[in-house]
């Protein structure tokens, strides 16, 4: 058993799938390609943008031989869907140079990793760009894919290749593993990069920043919840239709809360 750094910091995940084999190892697994990159870029922007946004990806690698990019996602956001497809698009849209031709030359897959959970709780989700018949069936035209992959609702029915990833990014959570249970020698190799004893300075005060980053988030998130919850026990007071006892069962607020608020808006 060791003692690592957490996977859900950017800079450890970027830390540890920043090394090729690792990244081409992930790759393989869950799109069954085998890449050809000897180096993976980390913070990748194009230049100029494409559109209005100047967006940076987490990892970015591409086979020139076989013509593939695949970049790899690694941010907790409420829009990750739309955020990443957003994302999967620009690397598509920075191949076509002139209206001659819309065809694309490379696939592009772009790999999301959810570490926070969804909503949905799923396990893999994926967009498909192909188009099909009205039976379902593949045109096979359009290979790119952006699969959203979220370790926390791994189940018996993942396939293999996928759970002992998932199962991995999961277990480092809490910040020990067990590395004898695991099978891949890519993924012990990624926890030997993650090891707490070789984390540097620097990757610590970049995950010390993430952390006070999402507390802020979370903070300014409950207090606008609170916001709401006493607005609307505001105007249940002013309508007087409710009880004390109803109204903090309604908002979710706490019944002296209730009554406070009911003392204010009589004031």
């Amino acid at each position: 058993m060791i003692k690592v750094a957490s996977l859900r910091y950017g800079v450890i995940f970027k830390k540890a799938f920043s090394d090729p084999e690792i990244f081409k190892a992930f790759v393989r697994d869950f799109l069954g390609i085998e890449l050809e990159i000897d180096k993976v870029e980390t913070e990748k922007a194009f230049d100029p943008p494409v559109g209005r946004v100047a967006s940076r990806f987490d990892l970015y690698a591409e086979d020139k031989k076989n013509r593939i990019i695949v970049d790899i996602q690694h941010e907790r956001h409420e829009d990750h869907y739309d955020r990443f497809l957003h994302y999967h698009c620009e690397a598509l849209l920075e191949q076509i140079a002139s209206s001659g031709s819309y065809r694309h030359n490379v696939k592009v897959f772009t790999l999301v990793v959810l570490t926070s959970g969804d909503r949905h709780k799923r396990d893999i989700s994926v967009i498909d760009f192909d188009p099909k018949d009205l039976k379902g069936k593949p045109l096979g035209e359009i290979p790119h894919k952006v699969v959203y992959i979220c370790p926390k609702y791994a189940n018996d029915e993942t396939p293999e290749s996928y759970r002992e990833w998932m199962r991995a990014i999961e277990d480092s959570l809490d910040e020990v593993v067990e590395e004898s249970e695991y099978v891949s020698p890519q993924i012990r190799r990624v926890f030997q990069h993650i090891e707490k004893d070789g984390i540097s300075p620097y990757d610590r005060a970049k995950m010390f920043d993430e952390y006070n980053q999402e507390e802020l988030k979370r903070k300014t998130k409950e207090e606008g919840r609170q916001e709401i919850r006493e607005k609307t026990a505001r105007n249940l007071l002013l309508i007087g239709k409710l009880t004390i006892e109803q109204i903090a069962e309604v908002t979710d607020l706490s019944s002296e809360r209730v009554k406070a608020l009911s003392a204010s808006v009589k004031g």
